[in-house]
């Protein structure tokens, strides 16, 4: 049986719209597992939770579409016809930056707006825009709550998404009513699910490339020195195949001036993988597909708190470079998403600051050329990317950092 997750589906939209509620109704994970989380109510970094998407082989569709291994109607065994990684991501304006390191790493999306809102809400349209920006293609719409509103207003709901999509990726996307509290269409969610985002054709004979989107001490506090385990990193295979025992090396990797003076001296890690993880389940190797967990020998200190979130994994010697600087050919959306003026995008200037993201990586850089109808960045911190990759670019507007468009590296 396989347990690797064969494809990371994304679940994106306005903060309070029923994300964390939709994935806890598929999967009976609750993401939210951080302790501000749980105090404010609102996800903060991106929550992960695997699933089988299950058909029973007796019942007629849609009804046949369950994630339950029972099927709810006739009691047959019910077969699992994809396994799925959902990625959670926040929708609070503040924390743009996590959900585009979270787009990095999907094959398709979910939005989620709320029947009980009025449609398009500000991160409803900077997180469609952002996918857009990204490249994630395959779309569906969830129109969530449905079971607290009146049939009157779900008509207006559905009409003012029709109308928000017009023109954009998600224009031909098929929009579901559901309730993800009482778990109200849930099997036309599944059967959608399994015919509108398609497992993507991934090499697995290439060079293994992984974005790294989560790193952890597991180690509790008081552990003696002879217990002590190595750091584990988190994320997504995007080429290739890891296996148990294998050295990879970790780009950028740390700063081994950044407690002094001295100016910024980044060298790679290099370990070995003692333990691999995929599905929860132990195994010997790992594709592309699904979210992973590799145990290494790091020091734990070097991977506590997320902190080589945003770096590459692969073979010593095959990964991108490590850019310090670079320059891009840039696309600007026409308006500013996100705010209710949505003033227009101007263009980029001499020594502005960008937030930039490349892959699972968050950096700023400031603009120090504009020559040839080319933007020259220097970065705060570095990005491991190739020629031609393509970056999501932010601009601070007042208090917070928009999307404004994208940049391809030269």
């Amino acid at each position: 049986m396989k347990v690797q997750a064969d494809v990371n589906i994304g679940l994106v939209g306005h903060v309070d719209h029923g994300k964390t509620t939709l994935t806890k109704a598929l999967s009976g994970v609750w993401t939210d597992t951080h302790s501000e989380e749980t105090k404010r109510g609102i996800s903060i970094r991106l929550g992960y939770a695997d699933i089988d998407l299950r058909r029973c082989p007796e019942c007629d569709e849609p009804q046949c579409y369950t994630t339950k291994e029972v099927c709810e109607h006739c009691g047959s065994k019910t077969d699992v016809i994809k396994k799925v990684s959902f990625v959670d991501a926040p929708g609070h304006e503040t924390l743009m930056a996590t959900m585009l390191s979270g787009a990095a790493i999907m094959d398709g999306a979910v939005l989620v707006i709320a029947a009980n809102e009025y449609c398009p809400q500000p991160q409803t349209k900077e997180h469609l825009m952002a996918l857009d920006v990204i490249g994630v293609k395959n779309i569906i719409v969830v129109q969530n709550k449905i079971d607290i509103v009146s049939k009157e207003r779900a008509i207006e709901s559905y009409k003012e998404i029709k109308e928000f999509v017009k023109g954009t990726c998600a224009e031909d996307a098929p929009i579901i009513p559901i309730s993800a509290q009482q778990g109200a269409n849930m099997d036309i969610l599944i059967e959608a699910l399994d015919k509108k985002i398609k497992t993507p054709r991934r090499s697995v004979r290439k060079s293994p490339l992984m974005y790294v989107a989560r790193s952890f001490d597991i180690n509790k506090p008081g552990s003696s020195p002879g217990k002590i385990k190595g750091g584990v990193i988190g994320g997504t295979l995007v080429q290739g195949t890891l296996h148990l025992g294998d050295t990879i090396e970790i780009k950028p990797g740390v700063d081994i001036n950044a407690n002094n003076d001295k100016s910024s001296e980044w060298v790679p890690l290099v370990s070995e993988i003692i333990g691999l993880e995929a599905g929860g389940e132990q195994v010997e190797k790992v594709s592309p597909g699904g979210l992973v967990g590799v145990a290494t020998k790091l020091d734990p200190s070097l991977t506590k708190a997320d902190s080589l979130n945003g770096s590459v994994v692969g073979k010593e010697g095959k990964l991108p470079p490590v850019l310090f600087n670079f320059s891009m050919k840039v696309n600007l959306l026409e308006r500013v998403v996100g705010t209710k003026e949505e003033r227009e995008v101007s263009p980029i200037k001499f020594k502005e600051l960008l937030m930039i993201n490349s892959g699972t990586t968050t950096t700023i850089g400031v603009v120090t050329s504009l020559k040839g109808g080319l933007v020259e960045v220097k970065l705060k911190l570095p990005i491991c990317a190739d020629k031609g990759a393509r970056v999501a670019l932010s601009r601070r507007v007042g208090a917070r950092w928009r999307l404004i468009g994208f940049g391809i590296i030269n």
